[in-house]
């Protein structure tokens, strides 16, 4: 059965939610409308354009620039300060209301969602193209807001046809589509791509994302390592992850640090990553327990969360065999923009080791069972009875 997703994906959310709150609150202008941006505090570490008007993008008003910068590329800019409450509150009303659609949606962001429309042909037909367009117009009329709705297969897909032409507009991305749709596209705009990525491949003549679809395999290993399997597959179309409902999220250990200033160095994060794998592997193997997803979670320098998972074959809870697909996921997903959050989360727990033969995965229980015996150490004479070996 072909999988059906939605991406939701709320245009230009703060300063349009921004608008609606003024608004309701006697303000005599829909900010909208007029060059205006929402900025952080000047005074502290966010006095930055965190989103602007399209009046404002006219002016060559760009987001993260300083409000000082902007200023001067638009002598009558009006600047905003963000209410994150209000935010929220509009953010639980979209999903309130795209929940009535399918008990299986991921809350992605504050502005984003993800529904899984698997298996409800009985219920719309193959009229899901109807069904986009209906759901973007009810936002629109209750809530005052537009959106753009992605439809494909799987949630890279939905997501890069949210991406397409905006505001309020619904796109759809299937398999038959990649070649006309999604391979013309430069290759930065391939999800999850970072300009530090684009770069490197644009060096070996990889332009446009069907450039890296057709790239040699072998090629992108030498240069991007183990990053080099999710670019190809990316590049096709390809993505097995699936859509977690706050149900599912529930069922889950995770930790999360806000750093005490922006990290925009990946080997920062990866020392961050580190401390939080040490401290979440631990208290998995204390509650008995094995995970088989396990995701890296952001906070930008926007208030923007996003995150990245990955499944495995054999459930694990070894820190050393958690820390690498932690690295490997970081070298994934990292966008190189300044994170202000960074955490990870295990899910899809199991108290058993089932383990499936593989002929390129070795098996981890031995490691496993190392931890335990580590882990009854530290339980006993305390942390610094025993060091992890460094890597280099």
């Amino acid at each position: 059965m072909e999988r059906i997703i939605f991406h939701v994906d709320v245009n230009n959310a703060f300063l349009s939610w921004t608008a609606i709150y003024l608004l309701k609150n006697g303000y005599k202008k829909d900010i909208r409308t007029i060059p205006s941006v929402i900025g952080g505090d000047e005074k502290l570490r966010h006095g930055i354009v965190l989103a602007k008007s399209p009046i404002a993008k006219k002016y060559g008003i760009v987001t993260a620039e300083t409000l000082y910068s902007a200023r001067k590329k638009c002598h009558n800019l009006q600047v905003f300060s963000p209410n994150y409450a209000f935010y929220k509150e509009q953010s639980k009303k979209l999903y309130n209301y795209l929940s009535s659609y399918t008990p299986i949606i991921e809350q992605y962001s504050i502005d984003e969602c993800f529904l899984d429309l698997t298996g409800t042909k009985l219920l719309y037909g193959n009229a899901y193209l109807g069904l986009a367009n209906k759901i973007k117009n009810d936002i629109k009329q209750k809530f005052g807001f537009t959106v753009n709705v992605g439809i494909g297969s799987n949630k890279l897909c939905a997501k890069m046809a949210s991406d397409f032409e905006k505001p309020d507009k619904v796109h759809t991305l299937y398999a038959s589509e990649i070649k006309e749709k999604l391979w013309p596209l430069p290759v930065i705009d391939l999800f999850m791509v970072g300009k530090s990525t684009a770069n490197t491949l644009k060096s070996l003549g990889i332009h446009t994302i069907g450039d890296l679809a057709k790239a040699n395999s072998e090629l992108l290993r030498k240069h991007f390592k183990n990053q080099a399997d999710y670019l190809k597959r990316a590049s096709l179309g390809i993505d097995d992850s699936i859509v977690e409902s706050r149900k599912d999220q529930n069922k889950c250990l995770s930790v999360s640090r806000t750093l005490p200033y922006d990290h925009t160095n990946k080997e920062e994060l990866i020392k961050v990553l580190k401390e939080e794998v040490e401290e979440l592997s631990f208290t998995l193997r204390k509650k008995k327990l094995y995970t088989k997803s396990i995701a890296i979670t952001y906070k930008n320098y926007l208030f923007k969360s996003y995150s990245r998972q990955l499944t495995l074959l054999n459930p694990i809870c070894s820190t050393n065999e958690i820390e690498k697909q932690v690295i490997f996921l970081l070298n994934q997903s990292f966008r190189e923009e300044p994170i202000r959050n960074i955490g990870i989360r295990f899910s899809d727990l199991t108290t058993s080791y089932e383990e499936q033969l593989s002929l390129f995965e070795p098996t981890t229980k031995k490691e496993d069972d190392i931890e335990k015996i580590m882990d009854e150490l530290i339980n006993k004479f305390g942390k610094n009875i025993i060091m992890r070996a460094s890597k280099k």
